[in-house]
C-alpha cells in the first residue's frame, strides 16, 4: 500500500468510508503511483496532472493519512515547540515557524508552558509524539540538562544564548537590543531612565546588563536605577504603582519586554500620569499588542519571522544534512519608534 494511502473502513455507525488514494486515482484515471507522486509534491508529473489529481481529491474530501506516512518511512517529519501560552511573543513566532515548516514538509506538535505545567513536563510531551527536533522558545532549564536533552533530539534553542553547551541557538542580540532603547531616550533628552527587569533568567541578564552598559557610555551612572519584575503585565503594573506613588518620577522607563510595558502604561494611566508627556515607556518584542493603537508602543523588533526561519532550518540541517557541529545564529534587533516615547518636558 502506498504510504499516502488513507483507507478507512466504514464505521459502524454507517458513516461512509474515508476517500482512498484508489479513490481519487480512479476519479483521473491514473496510477496510484502517479497520484501519489503528485500528492507528495514529488517532480515527474506535468502540470496539467497535477491540477487534475488535486482538484479532483479535493473533490472527494481525501486527506493524506500521516500516521500510515510516518510508519512507512520511519519518520515522523514533526517539530516539537515548547511554547509559553502566556506571550504573545512566542504566540507569533509559532505562526512563522508552521510557515516555515510547511514549506520544507515538516508539521508542529506544540506543547505549552503554564503555570501548573513546567518545561519538563512540556518536553516529555514532545517526545512522546515522536518529534524529531526539539524548537525551544526561551528555555529556562539549565545548559547541563538542555545538553543532555540533545542527545535525545536535536535541540534549537530560541531567544536564550547559552554559553556552555553545544545546542543551536537562534536569538536576537538582547543587550544591543536594549542599549538602542537606551541610546533613542538619551538622544530624546532623557537622563533619568529607570529599568524594570524580568527576573533571574539569562534573557534577562542580558538586556540587564544592555540597560546597564548603555547608561555608563552615555556618562549616566548615578542615574542607573533596575526594579524588580518578570515578563507579565501585572509586574509592570505593579512596577507602575510604585513609581507612580513614590515621589520624583523618573522621566523614561525601560521594560523588559512589551507585556511588561503594558503593565506599565495601565498603572501611569490609572494615576493620571501622562505618557508621553510626563513619562517615557518603551518596552521590547515588538509583539502583536504592542502595534495597537491603543498602546502604540515604542519598542524594539527582534524579527520574530527570521528567528522562525532560521530555527527551523537549523532542525532541518540536523535532521537531513547531517550537520553535528552547533551554531549561534545572533539576529541584529532593531529600534521601532511609536508614540509612547518623546522629549522630557
Amino acid at each position: 500500500m502506498d504510504e499516502l494511502d488513507s483507507a478507512a473502513p466504514a464505521g459502524g455507525n454507517g458513516a461512509a468510508p474515508r476517500p482512498r488514494l484508489e479513490d481519487v486515482a480512479a476519479r483521473v484515471g491514473l496510477s496510484t503511483a502517479s497520484v501519489s507522486l503528485v500528492l507528495r509534491n514529488v517532480p515527474g508529473p506535468s502540470e496539467r496532472t497535477r491540477q487534475r489529481v488535486l482538484k479532483a481529491a479535493a473533490e472527494l474530501g481525501y486527506r493524506p493519512d500521516r500516521t500510515a506516512s510516518a510508519l512507512a518511512s520511519r519518520r515522523s517529519r514533526l517539530l516539537g515547540v515548547m511554547v509559553d501560552i502566556h506571550s504573545p511573543f512566542h504566540a507569533e513566532l509559532v505562526e512563522h515557524l508552521h510557515t516555515a515548516a510547511e514549506e520544507i514538509g515538516y508539521d508542529l506538535v506544540l506543547s505549552t508552558l503554564t503555570r501548573t505545567r513546567d518545561e519538563h513536563a512540556a518536553v516529555e510531551t514532545l517526545l512522546a509524539f515522536r518529534c524529531e527536533a526539539l524548537i525551544l522558545l526561551g528555555p529556562v532549564a539549565p545548559a547541563a540538562a538542555l545538553a543532555d536533552l540533545d542527545r535525545k533530539a536535536p535541540v534549537i534553542s530560541v531567544g536564550r544564548r547559552i554559553a556552555d553547551a553545544d545546542l543551536d541557538v537562534v536569538r536576537s542580540a538582547d543587550d544591543d537590543g536594549v542599549g538602542q532603547i537606551v541610546d533613542h531616550l538619551v538622544g530624546l533628552g532623557h537622563r533619568s531612565i529607570v529599568h524594570v527587569d524580568g527576573g533571574k533568567g539569562v534573557i534577562a541578564t542580558d538586556r540587564r546588563r544592555g540597560y546597564r552598559s548603555a547608561m555608563r557610555r552615555h556618562g549616566l551612572d548615578e542615574h542607573i536605577r533596575v526594579l524588580q519584575g518578570d515578563s507579565t503585565e501585572k509586574a509592570g503594573e505593579k512596577a507602575g504603582r510604585h513609581l507612580a506613588g513614590g515621589g520624583e518620577l523618573p522621566t523614561a522607563v525601560v521594560a523588559y519586554n512589551d507585556q511588561s510595558a503594558i503593565g506599565l502604561l495601565t498603572a501611569f494611566r490609572r494615576a493620571g500620569v501622562d505618557v508621553p508627556g510626563t513619562v517615557s515607556v518603551a518596552g521590547y518584542d515588538d509583539d502583536t499588542l504592542s502595534r495597537l493603537d491603543a498602546f502604540d508602543l515604542t519598542t524594539v523588533s527582534q524579527n520574530a519571522e527570521e528567528q522562525a526561519r532560521q530555527a527551523v532550518t537549523a532542525a532541518v540541517e540536523r535532521l537531513d544534512r547531517g550537520r553535528t557541529e552547533p551554531r549561534e545564529i545572533v539576529l541584529a534587533p532593531s529600534l521601532v519608534t511609536r508614540g509612547t516615547t518623546a522629549e522630557p518636558r
